[in-house]
C-alpha cells in the first residue's frame, strides 16, 4: 500500500517499515484458542451434567461446532427423531452440514429444545432471549468453567472433538463432514462422499462409547 502512495505522491515516507508486527503475533484479538481439555476435563465437565448450562458445554464437546453455529441453531433444523441437526449459516461453505447427536446427548437437546416452547432457537438465556457470544461467554461459559477449574475458551471445544476423533481413530472425512473443515475437503471428499447420517451418529457414539468404558476399566 505504501510502495502505491509513494509511487504516486499520495505521501512522502514509508511508515510500515517502522513497524514491528512480530511483537504483535500473539496479540490478536480474533484468534481462537486450539486448546484442548484433557480426558479429566471432559470428566469434570460430566459430572455437572445435570446443570442445563454445563450441558452446552458438553453438546459442544461432541460436537464439533464453532461457538456462533451452535448458538444460532434454530429449532426448525434440530431433528431430534433422526438424530441430527443442519448448520445452514456458517462463514465457510463447507460449514454447511449435517451434525449428529449423540445418544448419550440426546436428552440435553430434548430438553433444552423443550424450555422456552415458543422461542425459536433451541439454546437461550434464562428469560427466553437469544444468546450472543460475548454474553454466553461472559455471563455463562466462563463463570461455570471457573466454578470446575478449567480455563479454555469455547472455542477449545470444537478443537477438542476433532483430537477425541482422531484419538479415537474416526476417519478424516467423517470427520471433516462432522466439523465442516474449511477448505480441507479434497475434491473427492466434497464430490462423490455422501456419508448417511448413522455414519456421522455411530462415529460420535464412538467416542462417547470408549469414553464409559474407559472410566469402568479405572474402577474395576
Amino acid at each position: 500500500m505504501y510502495a502505491y502512495a509513494l509511487k504516486y505522491d499520495i505521501c512522502n515516507k514509508d511508515y510500515s517499515t517502522y513497524v514491528d508486527v512480530a511483537k504483535y503475533k500473539d496479540r490478536n484479538p480474533n484468534k481462537h484458542d486450539r486448546n484442548k481439555f484433557s480426558e479429566e476435563e471432559v470428566e469434570r465437565v460430566w459430572t455437572m451434567k445435570d446443570d442445563p448450562y454445563y450441558q452446552i458445554v458438553l453438546m459442544l464437546l461432541y460436537n464439533g461446532c464453532r461457538i456462533s453455529e451452535f448458538l444460532d441453531l434454530k429449532k426448525e433444523n434440530v431433528h431430534l427423531e433422526e438424530q441430527y441437526f443442519d448448520v445452514i449459516a456458517s462463514k465457510t461453505e463447507n460449514g454447511l452440514r449435517k451434525v449428529p447427536i449423540p445418544d448419550k446427548l440426546l436428552p440435553f437437546y430434548q430438553e433444552w429444545y423443550d424450555r422456552h416452547p415458543e422461542y425459536e432457537y433451541l439454546l437461550s438465556t434464562p428469560d427466553g432471549k437469544h444468546f450472543l457470544y460475548r454474553n454466553y461467554k461472559d455471563s455463562y461459559y466462563t463463570t461455570i468453567m471457573e466454578q470446575i477449574g478449567i480455563k479454555w475458551s469455547p472455542h477449545c471445544t470444537r478443537h477438542t472433538t476433532i483430537s477425541m476423533m482422531k484419538e479415537h481413530s474416526i476417519d478424516e472425512t467423517t470427520i471433516k463432514k462432522i466439523v465442516g473443515h474449511s477448505g480441507a475437503m479434497t475434491l473427492t471428499e466434497r464430490v462423490y462422499t455422501h456419508l448417511d447420517v448413522r455414519v456421522l451418529i455411530d462415529a460420535i457414539n464412538k467416542i462417547v462409547r470408549e469414553r464409559e468404558n474407559g472410566k469402568e476399566n479405572l474402577t474395576t
